[in-house]
């Protein structure tokens, strides 16, 4: 037994859990290209400054939750709580603003934020990043939350709700926080300890906290929706009217704001009640003023961020599993001095692409059929000197010359119920597809996926 166990906050991915995060994975990399979406993948660590910058010195990213470390030349570095930042500096540094616009980008990796942990929520968690810069088109916010919303409905989850709003932008919030400023002191008895806070460095993080009486009495405060300006009104309508040709249906929150200070216009947040408390599994919007705040020229941008281990909890919560291709053929010895003799067969049917292999722990022959049906074989072949025998469950055996084996192999196999990728059960879609191919009932998506 080991002294070491993975640090609190963190979680191995298992190989019994490794299909359903393939199968979602090869999920984002199709369907981002179909949207035009290219990948890109930024160090999992930059330069402290950019985060503070972009996030806010006094948000709860920056105040409480980063992993902050010098390196040995004495620089402040910061492992990424957040992707949007560094695609962001990746775009200036790289002069993708000199290409055609927008630039639509897209990155999955981990995440680092010190928080409490619990169910969902980890202080290393992967997450999907979908980010469009370089155009401040309507369409183009309704196009974003489209592709969560497509992601959502072909893997099979359809019991979320998509909350909306507008929090203005640098013409029309300020006059706003003058009203809600004077609502909170008039009010301020109805606040706790981290509205206090929040109200300290940003009046708009009053509505993050957590505290649900407090939440309730925020209900009365002034909302933002009603102080936007003509542009950023005109803006939001034609959000909502994109999203509705998309048939997507959404709720207008006037209390949702982002809790990152580069956020503008469009909000929006994914939430799954059926995964528990922390039930947004995906959250983003409009940041016009991120690039110029790292020091480049005004440019619109929007995009969102999404948690996968919170997603996959909404997948089970929907019913959606993932079955494992298992071992296509599985080399059987009927005697152990057979094993140097046979290993070019296995190499053979590697070469033509079935995956293949043999015992190498000198087990029975009845302990290598129990270790061929661990594996999930499609087919075992028992090898001998001159002919071997190929055994699939439900048909009969078929008895080979050896030197044909691999040959008789591969079209044994292609007779079978042959895999060619992680396949996925339940959900609203029914059937099984695999994994980098879609199947005709992902052709087209319910007129509604959301409740």
């Amino acid at each position: 037994m080991t002294n070491f166990e993975a640090p609190r906050g963190t979680h191995d991915i298992l190989p019994a859990e490794q299909p359903l995060w393939r199968l979602v994975a090869a999920e984002v990399d199709r369907l981002c290209a179909l949207y035009g979406y290219r990948p890109v993948q930024t160090p999992v660590f930059e330069d402290t400054a950019l985060f503070q910058r972009t996030s806010g010195a006094g948000s709860d990213i920056v105040h409480k939750e980063m992993y902050t470390f010098e390196d040995k030349s004495g620089r402040s570095l910061t492992l990424r709580p957040e992707a949007t930042a560094p695609i962001a500096r990746a775009y200036l540094e790289h002069g993708l603003h000199r290409e055609g616009q927008p630039a639509k980008l897209y990155t999955l990796g981990p995440m680092y934020r010190y928080t409490a942990p619990q169910r969902g929520n980890f202080r290393e968690f992967w997450q999907l990043s979908v980010e469009a810069i370089g155009s401040d088109d309507p369409a183009l916010d309704a196009e974003v939350i489209q592709v969560y919303d497509e992601l959502l409905a072909r893997l099979g989850v359809t019991n979320y709700e998509l909350q909306l709003n507008s929090i203005g932008d640098e013409n029309c919030r300020p006059q706003y926080l003058e009203r809600l400023t004077a609502w909170l002191d008039e009010h301020d008895d109805v606040l706790d300890d981290e509205a206090r806070q929040k109200r300290a460095t940003s009046p708009l993080r009053v509505f993050d906290v957590k505290n649900e009486r407090v939440q309730a009495a925020l209900g009365e405060a002034p909302k933002i929706g009603d102080a936007l300006c003509d542009a950023c009104r005109e803006h939001f309508e034609q959000v909502k009217a994109s999203l509705e040709n998309y048939a997507i249906d959404f709720t207008l929150v006037p209390t949702l704001v982002r809790g990152l200070d580069y956020y503008t216009r469009t909000a929006f947040e994914f939430v799954d009640e059926a995964i528990g408390a922390k039930s947004s599994i995906c959250g983003g919007g409009r940041y016009d003023g991120l690039i110029e705040q790292i020091g480049g020229r005004p440019t619109p941008g929007i995009g969102f961020g999404a948690g996968i281990e919170r997603l996959l909890l909404s997948l089970e919560a929907a019913g959606v599993g993932a079955e494992p291709e298992g071992v296509g053929v599985f080399v059987r010895l009927l005697e152990g001095d057979h094993k140097p003799r046979a290993l070019p067969l296995v190499a053979e049917l590697r070469r033509a692409g079935l995956s293949a292999d043999v015992d190498y722990a000198g087990r029975s022959l009845k302990g290598q059929l129990t270790q061929a049906g661990r594996l999930g074989a499609k087919a075992v072949v028992e090898w001998g000197p001159e002919r071997s025998k190929i055994r699939r469950s439900g048909e009969p055996d078929e008895e080979v010359p050896t030197a044909d084996g691999a040959t008789r192999a591969r079209a044994s196999c292609a007779r079978s119920t042959w895999g060619s990728g992680t396949r996925w059960r339940g959900g609203s879609r029914g059937g099984a597809t695999t994994a980098g191919s879609c199947s005709s009932t992902c052709a087209t998506r319910p007129a509604s996926a959301s409740s």
